[in-house]
């Protein structure tokens, strides 16, 4: 059975618009719509049914009738009433009824949606309702169509390049900016709008502050008498300090926080600064000054953090940021002891934490958050500077992640080896 008889074999038992035909035999030619393939079939049984119709034969009416009712074809109908024939009221396309001549009205309500939005690459989706994939699925099986392309395929291509034209935005398959849901068939239209990221680096130049918000142990965010209704255990954090500003910029809706790492609360977080990436979820302005983002923020922080050397990056940006986590960090760290420690000591404290893997429990301080785990942590090289006769400055290389603290304590032996037991006298940092 050729293309002509399977579609006036359809079109005599199934209503079928011009989109909805044509898509039958999508993969047959190129540099054509479907719609316009559909178009042109009917055509050609419009020519066909004429032909027969003009010789009296009984089965070129009967085409004609199924193209004018079942098709929708307006030539058709002429031709009949030139004939004259009457022919019936025209019927819904069975598979998309008729959805697909809604379209425009379904972009401009998009358009209108996307008004809120800075964007510059958008992509669309479709949801169809099951049972209308399962109709055309049975449609070909019956019919046995081999060259047809999915309506999910179709609607996506046909609205995209609607939008493409009113935006003039670019279209993105991998990355878009902006996802443009639509269902033609109830005509609902949902917005998802991806995370903006912004990659640098932080100093952290006080101590007492978290790197990120610490909910209240207690009411977990809640708000109680603990914390004071804030429902945070500290007043601030890194994350906030920097997350605020680039919230009210790109008005934002929440954000997330990737860190290479963590520094303790009492620590501070200096040199290069650490690399971390802002995640803004659903942001309304992407188009950012970040040079003057940098100052906001840094003039907000009054001098507790500073920021440095901010860009734009994608999603694969935080994963580098997790895997940086393990990377080999430098860290000083002043040491007291409860006594006098002579050079040979340190010279053996030296060797002892050079080229070592160090067993770690979780801290007890981590506990309540993290789980109780015993992780090896590599110590590259140790470098030992005495300040006074009890206390001493070290400078630590080892892999991301080490707990500094506790390597100095040893934290009631959760830590080994560490400064306390290979000295021999309690060691506080």
């Amino acid at each position: 059975m050729d293309i002509l008889e399977k579609a006036q074999k359809m079109l005599e038992e199934t209503p079928l618009c011009d989109n909805c035909l044509g898509r039958q035999f999508a993969f047959l030619g190129y540099g054509i719509e479907n719609r316009e393939r559909g178009r042109a079939i009917k055509i050609l049984l419009t020519m066909k049914g004429h032909r027969l119709a003009l010789l009296q034969k009984p089965e070129g009416y009967a085409l004609l009738r199924a193209l004018a009712e079942n098709g929708g074809f307006q030539m058709a109908s002429d031709v009949l009433r030139k004939l004259e024939e009457t022919p019936e009221e025209r019927r819904k396309c069975f598979l998309c009824g008729n959805r697909f001549n809604a379209l425009s009205l379904l972009v401009e309500k998009a358009v209108d949606m996307l008004k809120d939005y800075e964007y510059d690459t958008f992509l669309v989706g479709i949801r169809i309702p099951t049972e209308i994939e399962e109709r055309e699925d049975e449609l070909r099986a019956k019919f046995g169509i081999e060259h047809g392309e999915s309506m999910r395929n179709e609607f996506s291509r046909v609205i995209g390049k609607m939008l493409l034209k009113v935006t003039g935005k670019k279209v993105d398959y991998m990355k878009p900016q902006i996802v443009v849901l639509f269902n033609p068939f109830t005509e609902e239209i949902e917005l998802q709008v991806n995370s903006l990221f912004i990659m640098g680096r932080y100093r952290k130049l006080v101590r007492g502050i978290p790197q990120s918000k610490w909910l209240c142990r207690r009411c977990r965010g809640r708000g109680c008498p603990s914390c004071n209704w804030t429902g945070k255990m500290y007043p601030e954090s890194v994350e906030e300090l920097i997350a605020e500003p680039i919230l009210e910029m790109t008005l934002g809706e929440d954000s997330s926080f990737h860190g290479a790492g963590r520094e303790d609360i009492d620590a501070r977080m200096l040199g290069t600064g650490r690399p971390f990436v802002m995640e803004i979820k659903k942001p309304r302005k992407r188009r950012l000054d970040l040079s003057e983002l940098e100052r906001i923020i840094n003039e907000r922080a009054q001098g507790k953090i500073e920021v440095l050397g901010l860009k734009y990056v994608d999603r694969d940006a935080v994963v580098k940021i997790k895997d940086m986590e393990s990377a080999q960090k430098t860290y000083r760290v002043t040491v007291e002891f409860e006594r006098e420690v002579h050079d040979e000591e340190l010279e053996k404290l030296r060797k002892a934490l050079t080229d070592i893997t160090v067993l770690q429990q979780t801290p007890t301080r981590v506990l309540h958050r993290r789980a109780d785990l015993t992780r090896e942590k590599h110590i590259y090289e140790t470098k030992i500077k005495r300040i006074s006769p009890n206390r001493i400055e070290m400078i630590i290389k080892c892999q991301g992640g080490l707990y500094v603290k506790e390597l100095v304590t040893g934290d009631n032996g959760r830590t080994k080896p560490n400064v306390s037991q290979v000295i021999g006298v309690k060691a506080q940092p």
